[in-house]
C-alpha cells in the first residue's frame, strides 16, 4: 500500500492514503449565527444535495436536510447532532452538525470528542456570543484546531478589525485573516482570498449561484480595477496592508496546535465564502489523529479496527423503531460484516449493516476507515462511551457526562402505561438525551436535564415515538451528583443517607441534593467521599 505523508508532525508512520484523505469536523456556533445554513451549503458544494433547505422558509422548504426531528423542523433549531458524509476535491468529509441551543450543549460536548477539527461560525454583527465561547472552551480543552467563518457580511456588520480583535481578546487566540471582505451590508461585493490570491465576487441576483472567482497576481494586479470600484479597491488594499502589519500570517503548525485560527468572511445564505472555507478544510484541517484510551494512545494507521460510540439516536425512522449508535472509527480499515469485540459486555458483535448518513438518508457502508463516522443499528447493546475493537481490551476516554441542572418527576398521563414509560425513559437516558435517576426509596423516576427546552423535546418525542402523553412535576431535589470514593466508603455513605440516594441508568450511585447545606454536610462528615458534577463515560 502506498503512503501519504503524515499531517500531524509526530513521529508515527505515514497514514495510508484512504485515512490521510479523511477530514472529520464539527460546526459550532451560537443560535442564529447561520450554522445550519452553512451546513446546507457545504453539502451543496460537496454535491451531496442539489439545493439547500432554508431553515426559516415556510412549508416543506423549512425542513432543512440536516434537521430531521419534528421539533427541530417546527422551531427551526438544531437540537441533536447529525452526521453527514460527502466527497470534494479528492477528500472525504465527515461533517458533524451540532446543536446550537445551549440547552443541548451536552450532546455537542460529546460530539466534539469525535472530531479532528471544528468550524466556528460567527455572526458579523454580533461577534463572539456566549454559547460560542462555551463551545470554544471545549475545543480548547481537547486541542481541536478551529477554522473561523464570519457569516452574514451581506448585512450590517462590525468593522473587520473590530471582529478580528474581539476574536483575539475573547478567545485568547491568534487570528490570521484567510480572506478580506470588500465592503459590508448592501455594499458587500465579495472578498479577496489572501492565501491563494483570488478575487471572489458575490452574485446578489441568485443566492444559490456559486461565487465567481478570478485568479490575481496579488493586490497590485491592474485587473482588479475591472471588478471593484476605485474607492472599494483603495479600502481593500489599505485594509490588507494594515492587517499584514498588525496580524500574524497563517501558520499551519500553530493552527494544528490550537494557537491560531484562520478567518474567512462570507455570506452562507448567498453561497459566498463557502468554497474558500471548504478549500481551507481540505488543505489545512488535520487528517485523523491519535485517540486516548485508558491503557495507551491509539494511532489511526494501526491495522486493527477500533472505535467508540459518542452518540446514540433512537427512532430516527419512527416506522422502524430503530436505534442507531454513531461510532467514530479510531484505527484500521473496517469492512461490512466484520465481527468486533464489544468491550463492555465482552461479547462479539457482527456489524452487518453499517451506514453513512446524509441527515435522514442512509447508505450502507461496504468499507470505512479511521476517521469515519458510521451508524450501527442495534437493539440496545451499544451505549455512549462503548468501545469496539478486534479483540483488544481498549477503553477510549474523554467522553463526558454532566450532572443535570434541572430535575423533575415524570409521570405517564395514563397510569396503566407506566411500564411503557419506563422503556421510553431508559431509551432516552442511554441515548444521552437526559439523565434518569431511580431513588432507592419511593417510586417513580426523576429526570434530569441541562436546559428547560429539553423537557419539551422529551415530552414531544415520548408522545410522537411511543404514543405516551407525559407530565413533569416538581421534585424536592435541586441537584444530583455522582458519588465517588472507595467501594466500602460509598456503600457506607449510601446506607447512612438512603433517603437521598438514587442510581442512574448505568447503576452508578447518585446523591440527590435538597439544599446547598447538604453538600457542606457531606464534605464535613464524609471526607473520603467526593460529589462530582462530571462522570467519564467509558465502555
Amino acid at each position: 500500500m502506498s503512503s501519504t505523508p503524515n499531517l500531524l508532525g509526530h513521529n508515527a508512520p505515514p497514514l495510508p492514503p484512504e485515512i490521510a484523505r479523511r477530514r472529520t469536523f464539527a460546526i459550532i456556533a451560537h443560535p442564529d449565527a447561520g450554522k445550519t445554513t452553512l451546513t446546507e451549503k457545504l453539502l451543496v458544494y460537496g454535491g451531496a444535495v442539489q439545493t439547500a433547505g432554508a431553515v426559516r422558509a415556510r412549508g416543506e422548504q423549512r425542513r432543512a436536510r440536516s434537521d430531521w426531528m419534528k421539533l427541530e423542523q417546527d422551531r427551526g433549531i438544531s437540537v441533536s447532532a447529525s452526521a453527514m458524509t460527502f466527497e470534494w476535491d479528492g477528500k472525504l468529509f465527515n461533517l458533524l452538525d451540532t446543536p446550537g441551543h445551549e440547552d443541548f450543549s451536552e450532546d455537542t460536548y460529546r460530539t466534539l470528542t469525535a472530531v479532528d477539527a471544528a468550524v466556528m461560525v460567527i455572526d458579523a454583527a454580533k461577534g463572539v456570543e456566549p454559547q460560542t465561547l462555551k463551545l470554544f472552551e471545549v475545543c480548547r480543552m481537547r486541542d481541536v484546531p478551529i477554522l473561523t467563518f464570519v457569516n452574514k457580511m451581506d448585512r450590517e456588520a462590525r468593522d473587520t478589525f473590530e471582529i478580528l480583535d474581539e476574536l483575539q481578546q475573547k478567545l485568547a487566540l491568534d487570528t490570521a485573516p484567510a480572506s478580506w471582505p470588500i465592503g459590508m451590508g448592501r455594499e458587500f461585493l465579495g472578498a479577496y482570498d489572501l492565501l491563494h490570491d483570488r478575487l471572489g465576487i458575490m452574485d446578489r441576483a441568485d443566492r444559490h449561484v456559486k461565487a465567481e472567482t478570478v485568479e490575481m497576481k496579488g493586490l497590485e494586479d491592474p485587473d482588479l480595477e475591472r471588478h471593484i470600484p476605485a474607492d472599494r479597491l483603495a479600502e481593500l488594499r489599505e485594509g490588507v496592508e494594515m492587517a499584514r502589519e498588525l496580524l500574524p500570517a497563517f501558520n499551519e503548525q500553530s493552527f494544528l496546535e490550537g494557537h491560531l485560527t484562520p478567518v474567512w468572511f462570507g455570506s452562507a445564505i448567498n453561497s459566498f465564502g463557502v468554497a474558500d472555507l471548504l478549500k481551507g478544510l481540505s488543505e489545512y484541517a488535520p487528517a485523523p489523529r491519535p485517540r486516548p484510551a485508558m491503557t495507551r494512545k491509539v494511532e489511526p494507521q494501526e491495522p486493527k479496527v477500533s472505535g467508540f460510540v459518542f452518540k446514540v439516536q433512537a427512532n430516527m425512522d419512527p416506522r422502524h423503531r430503530d436505534r442507531v449508535a454513531f461510532v467514530r472509527l479510531c484505527s484500521g480499515r473496517f469492512d461490512r460484516g466484520m465481527k468486533l469485540h464489544h468491550v463492555r459486555s465482552g461479547k462479539p458483535m457482527a456489524i452487518s449493516n453499517p451506514m453513512f448518513f446524509l441527515a435522514r438518508e442512509r447508505e450502507v457502508v461496504e468499507e470505512a476507515w479511521a476517521g469515519d463516522i458510521i451508524g450501527v443499528p442495534n437493539h440496545g447493546q451499544l451505549r455512549i462511551g462503548d468501545s469496539l475493537t478486534e479483540g483488544e481490551e481498549l477503553r477510549f476516554t474523554g467522553i463526558p457526562a454532566f450532572a443535570p441542572e434541572l430535575l423533575q418527576n415524570v409521570r405517564a398521563g395514563d397510569p396503566m402505561k407506566a411500564k411503557h414509560l419506563d422503556k421510553a425513559l431508559l431509551q432516552f437516558a442511554e441515548e444521552g438525551a437526559a439523565k434518569l435517576f431511580k431513588p432507592l426509596q419511593g417510586v417513580g423516576w426523576i429526570l434530569g436535564v441541562v436546559g428547560a427546552l429539553q423537557f419539551d423535546v422529551l415530552a414531544s418525542r415520548i408522545e410522537a415515538e411511543y404514543g405516551l402523553p407525559v407530565r413533569f412535576e416538581p421534585t424536592q431535589y435541586r441537584e444530583a451528583r455522582w458519588i465517588k470514593g472507595a467501594k466500602a466508603d460509598v456503600e457506607a455513605f449510601a446506607e447512612a443517607n438512603k433517603s437521598q440516594i438514587a442510581e442512574d441508568h448505568d447503576g452508578d450511585p447518585v446523591f440527590l441534593i435538597r439544599i446547598p447545606w447538604d453538600v457542606q454536610r457531606v464534605e464535613r462528615d464524609y471526607p473520603k467521599i467526593t460529589l462530582s458534577r462530571v462522570k467519564e463515560t467509558v465502555g
